[in-house]
């Protein structure tokens, strides 16, 4: 876990949780902008990525995912300011079953391209071997399949991506199962998502995510301030894209409107205690 600190008064802190088969420097450009707009971050690898120790690419349990989430919120919780939880990908995913099992005093949610299904499911064939191995092989690794082409249109940033050590392209077949029981789950569990603003922007362009799960998990949402955003030519990684600014800006504006409202409940209460 790390900590990048603004510098000048905070408006609030934001934790930061990456997708799969990365970690979490690959996001110094949006941690630098939370940082220019007056938000902490806090972020750090999730078990079985970046830096972390274990077998790459594996799990036991996605619970292992929202206890170090929990860790984090923890960790922001502890400047006594608004915390805003921010996932993408399967770090979205990861957040939702993190608020769902857990209680987390938060500001606000926001989701990136989450992962509530993927674009292309495994064949029948090997989805049916996968349901037999996970019990007696469960850290039996296979390549994720995933090219970077789909990631984003951005040259630079795909041949980054492709020269990054920390990068993870093959997971086990446990974390697999382990992400389609917390894919069913979110739907299962949505009328627990706190009620809290809620923002999902959803890249148009999606080959890694199913985007239309995306849109059927925000309609079932029992929230009452909630944005959907998406971004019809733009690649799965938004926050890669040529168009970055674009959805930092929107992102932005959404929290700054909803924060502004919380500092103000907050003076108000301790200007009657």
């Amino acid at each position: 876990m790390k900590t990048w600190e603004t510098i000048g008064a905070p408006r609030g802190v934001v934790v930061l949780v990456h997708g799969m088969g990365e970690h979490h420097g690959r996001y110094e450009w949006l941690i630098e902008k939370f940082n220019s707009d007056g938000y902490h971050v806090v972020t750090g690898d999730l078990p079985g990525f970046g830096r972390t120790r274990g077998k790459r690419g594996h799990i036991d349990r996605f619970s292992e995912y929202t206890e170090t989430i929990y860790e984090w919120f923890k960790a922001a919780a502890s400047y006594e300011l608004p915390v805003v939880l921010f996932g993408h990908s399967m770090g979205g995913l990861a957040v939702i079953r993190a608020v769902t099992e857990k209680y987390m005093n938060v500001a606000a949610i926001v989701l990136s391209s989450p992962c509530f299904a993927l674009y292309e499911p495994p064949k029948r064939p090997l989805a049916l071997m996968g349901k037999m191995m996970h019990r007696v092989t469960p850290s039996f690794t296979v390549n994720s399949g995933l090219s970077v082409n789909v990631l984003t249109r951005d040259e630079n940033v795909r041949r980054a991506f492709l020269k990054d050590e920390l990068r993870v392209s093959a997971v086990s077949i446990r974390w697999f199962r382990e992400l389609e029981r917390a894919m069913r789950m979110s739907f299962e569990d949505v009328r627990f998502v706190p009620d809290v603003p809620f923002l999902l922007m959803q890249a148009g362009e999606d080959y890694v995510v199913d985007r239309r799960a995306a849109h059927g998990f925000f309609n079932h949402l029992y929230i009452r301030d909630r944005s959907f955003k998406e971004f019809p030519d733009l690649y799965h990684e938004l926050f890669n894209e040529p168009e970055r600014e674009e959805v930092y800006h929107f992102m932005q504006s959404f929290l700054a409107s909803r924060l502004n409202t919380v500092e103000a409940k907050w003076v108000a209460a301790s200007e009657k205690t």
